[in-house]
């Protein structure tokens, strides 16, 4: 018995509790949670697959460039929720206490604790891939904000749309701006 047969043999539970874990950080985790299905429930479904995939890759050593697509199709979703950059990629370094766990657990596979450090090496990676892939979506996210607001297109979106909740903060402080121009004026 080896490290990958302990992979193989708890991958569903080890990807369980991941999937769990990452789905709590959200303020809906009780919905997130119900299903699998991603047309239904996108963030859990899609939580799911990507966790699996990325499982599958971290316990065969795959190389790290092969953990971008799992990784994106987490962190595109993470990025538009109101997660800060540790937040949003915390999740993915969980995995580690997560298989350390299960493993310990089990008194055949204990064994295998010390050899995890490839495993974690990979997890690392995987984190600051997560990482720089989070803050592209950003970027890309404030780019679209941004051009909104230049061509006037957040006036036919809804009130809850960030970017017209964005005009509405700065036409907030041009208020305030006034206001407290008129009052140096005044002399108050």
């Amino acid at each position: 018995m080896d490290l990958a047969e302990a992979f193989r043999n708890y991958e569903d539970k080890i990807v369980d509790e991941w999937v769990d874990y990452t789905l709590s950080s959200y303020k809906s985790s009780t919905f997130f949670k119900k299903g699998p299905d991603k047309f239904a429930n996108p963030v859990g479904g899609n939580t799911r697959e990507a966790l699996a995939k990325l499982f599958k890759l971290l316990s065969k050593n795959a190389d790290p460039g092969e953990f971008t697509e799992p990784l994106d199709q987490i962190m595109r979703i993470r990025s538009i929720q109101e997660f800060s950059a540790s937040a949003a990629v915390a999740p993915i370094h969980a995995v580690k206490h997560i298989t350390r766990e299960i493993l310990s657990k089990d008194e055949e596979r204990k064994q295998f604790i010390a050899d995890l450090y490839d495993f974690e090496f990979a997890v690392d990676l995987a984190v600051l891939a997560a990482f720089d892939l989070y803050m592209q979506c950003r970027e890309q996210l404030y780019k679209v904000r941004i051009k909104e607001i230049k061509t006037g297109n957040h006036i036919l979106t809804d009130s809850k749309c960030p970017s017209n909740l964005l005009k509405k903060d700065i036409d907030g402080l041009e208020n305030l701006s006034v206001t407290n121009d008129l009052q140096d004026i005044r002399g108050n």
